[in-house]
């Protein structure tokens, strides 16, 4: 046997050997607890939505896994600790369009990069994003809305969560749609917001209903239009703000992330794994009660809506000339 082949058959043994042992750690895996990382603080939707696949992840894997929250920096802090993490499955993240297709474009120095330093694992979920008024504003459809704002130019205060928000980005996309001027009211936080729009000091707001439909449902605010492309299930009487504007789109998804480099086989054990839990009917009718619709995906797919949006959004704020606080 010639040297040659000799080395030949040397390199497929190695190669045949780095395969199986791949495979190997990817069906052995967890062999320890898992950290869910969750970079905003505890009782929020995101947090609520990362303890429900925690638990069920739990029981599926045989291992612990553990939420941590790591707030700060508009998710920047969790976000860029995961992104940092060695990419063997035990450091994981729920990530949002705003952690990773928004925040780029937001901010001049950020600590990774929202699309290349991560490895998308699977969509989760998407929250029902709202239009609210206080019951003060005579409006009761998008259409009235508008011809009350510009028939008070400039007097229609709109609360957010802070500049750069998804909240202020879906009121600065509708009031350019719309042709109106609106007046910025900025809070630190989004309950804050919801407070003082409940008391009237505010009439607008654009947010989740996890944290508005409890108030709508209490009669202290008034539910006109969702955000998304299409009528939400979990409200399906409700109309779009596309019905009235066409074109007008702003979906708030949330998504399960490793860092950069993770392995294809254990990508592919942690997407079924989590697109089984989400596919649980007691967790689905679980998350409906917050406003929370539960989704599924391929990583691949998952991907393509990371890039899609990054771009999409990211465009966008450059063009309204958005910057956070």
């Amino acid at each position: 046997m010639t040297s040659v082949i000799k080395s030949l058959l040397r390199g497929m043994a190695a190669l045949a050997l780095c395969m199986a042992t791949a495979a190997g750690a990817a069906d052995a895996y967890p062999t320890k607890p898992i950290t869910l990382i969750v970079p905003w603080a505890a009782g929020g939707s995101t947090d609520i939505l990362a303890r429900v696949l925690s638990e069920h992840l739990t029981k599926q894997l045989g291992q612990p896994v553990i939420v941590d929250n790591r707030p700060g920096a508009s998710g920047n802090i969790g976000s860029a600790f995961v992104a940092r993490a060695q990419p063997d499955g035990y450091t994981l993240l729920i990530g949002s369009m705003s952690t990773h297709a928004m925040n780029p474009a937001l901010m001049p120095k950020m600590p990774f990069k929202g699309v290349e330093d991560f490895t998308p694992l699977g969509l989760v979920a998407y929250v029902t994003n709202t239009m609210v008024v206080h019951p003060s504003v005579p409006a009761n459809n998008v259409k009235e809305l508008i011809a009350y704002a510009k028939a008070h130019p400039g007097k229609l205060a709109y609360a957010t969560a802070g500049s750069g928000s998804t909240n202020h980005l879906s009121a600065v996309l509708f009031a350019k749609m719309a042709g109106i001027d609106m007046l910025h009211v900025p809070y630190k936080g989004g309950a804050p917001a919801v407070v003082d729009l409940v008391a009237g000091q505010t009439q607008l707001l654009f947010s989740a209903g996890t944290q508005t439909l409890p108030h709508v449902n209490a009669g202290k605010l008034r539910l006109l239009a969702v955000t998304e492309a299409k009528r939400s299930p979990l409200l399906p009487n409700v109309p779009t703000v596309a019905e009235t504007l066409p074109g007008y789109e702003l979906s708030v998804w949330y998504g399960a992330f490793g860092p950069k480099g993770m392995p294809a086989d254990l990508v592919k054990r942690l997407n079924a794994e989590i697109n089984k839990v989400m596919t649980l009917p007691e967790v689905k009718a679980q998350m409906e009660k917050i406003g929370v619709e539960t989704a599924t995906s391929t990583p691949q797919e998952f991907g393509k809506i990371l890039r899609r949006d990054a771009d999409r959004y990211g465009k966008l704020i450059r063009e309204l000339g958005i910057q956070a606080e």
